[in-house]
């Protein structure tokens, strides 16, 4: 792959592993470095986003290099530089600033604190569940460096979804964009995952946070999203009930990782319990025999958006094993991650959607980025 005048390869410690004839051992830290390496291939410095990817993928870029930061120390000079620079220069990238702005509504009794570092608003693109993204990716990049700038542009983000709350559905929710009426599994997910977040990092407001936290979990459990069989559908129809379409992974994710921080935030064992059974369904319905886990797209339709979706079901997964464990999480964990160091890497390092292999259809920042979530999380179990 040729380097663009516009990119910047940053290596880590294991930028040697790429070279022709170099041996490495084969262990968990070592894998998730060398697809580090090869991530950074895409980053453009003056974008601060990864080059043939979406607004949002970005985000989960980002997301994927602080979690790997956060056990393995020797990536943190890359991760400091992709932070600092993304923060400084994505904004100028954001493809359709969004007209979200806070109104400072009074909703409930609960009222956002209206100062916020960060020019929040330069992150909004119009698609709330993309605000969301990017807000639990700057607090991931907040765990790793305890940079407040980070912490307080995550907490505008969510004041500016949490003024979006609705009253259609259950009296409740939040759409899916500023201009549909389509309400999401996914974008209340995230604003169950980002406010149970920040009450585990913001003491002073976080009983605001947990409010927040549990009125989303409350109205989303009493919804129409969670199946019998306990899998999470896209969405609700216009009459507000299940729509009944796919049963995408990062829809099982997302929710496992937001009731694991709640539980932390305001004990509960139905958080644990309801999470528990999410994550049970999910392996179920979409681990193959030799326990990896695929979306019903592949190989050649998930482009662009659903190539990063596996990998935010497995970086919950793992966040669930380390407060509840189970034998199937950690052999879910390790089946995917050995698999894709098997079968699906390139020559190049480079990780493909087909997590069973071979390595098909397009290879970019979400597919490697994706991948590399469940090699992080082989680090963590």
């Amino acid at each position: 792959m040729l380097f663009s005048a516009r990119r910047l390869f940053v290596p880590t410690l294991t930028a040697s592993l790429l070279l022709p004839g170099v041996s490495f051992a084969e262990d968990a830290k070592s894998r998730a470095g060398t697809a580090l390496d090869a991530l950074q291939v895409w980053y453009n410095t003056t974008s601060g986003l990864w080059d043939t990817v979406g607004w949002w993928n970005g985000a989960n870029c980002m997301t994927t290099i602080a979690d790997l930061a956060a056990l393995d120390p020797s990536v943190m000079k890359t991760a400091d530089f992709v932070f600092n620079n993304t923060f400084l220069n994505a904004p100028s990238s954001n493809p359709n600033p969004g007209p979200e702005t806070r109104t400072n509504t009074k909703r409930d009794g609960l009222l956002p604190r209206t100062n916020y570092a960060g020019n929040s608003s330069d992150w909004l693109d119009s698609a709330y569940d993309d605000d969301g993204w990017w807000a639990l990716a700057w607090i991931a990049a907040y765990d790793v460096t305890e940079e407040n700038s980070y912490l307080n542009l995550a907490e505008g983000i969510f004041a500016s979804l949490a003024d979006t709350w609705g009253t259609r559905c259950g009296n409740g929710g939040i759409y899916w964009s500023t201009s549909s009426s389509y309400i999401n599994a996914i974008t209340n997910e995230l604003f169950l995952s980002i406010a149970a977040h920040l009450a585990n990092r913001v003491p002073s407001r976080k009983e605001f946070y947990v409010s927040w936290a549990q009125k989303e979990w409350n109205w989303f459990a009493a919804q129409g999203f969670i199946a019998a069989n306990h899998t999470i559908n896209d969405g609700l129809t216009d009459s507000c009930e299940n729509n009944a379409q796919t049963v995408w992974s990062y829809n099982q994710g997302v929710v496992l990782g937001g009731l694991v921080e709640l539980n932390k935030a305001a004990p509960n064992s139905s958080y644990l319990e309801s999470a528990n059974k999410i994550a049970k369904a999910a392996i179920e319905t979409l681990a193959d025999t030799s326990g990896v886990i695929h979306e019903s797209c592949e190989p050649d339709n998930c482009q662009p958006d659903a190539t990063v979706f596996k990998g935010v079901f497995i970086r919950n997964l793992q966040m669930l094993q380390s407060v509840s464990p189970r034998d199937i999480y950690k052999k879910t964990i390790n089946d995917c991650a050995n698999s894709i160091w098997k079968n699906d890497r390139n020559s190049e390092n480079e990780l493909g959607v087909v997590w069973s292999g071979p390595v098909v259809s397009t290879v970019d920042p979400s597919t490697q980025s994706s991948a590399m979530d469940a090699l992080v999380a082989a680090i963590a179990v």
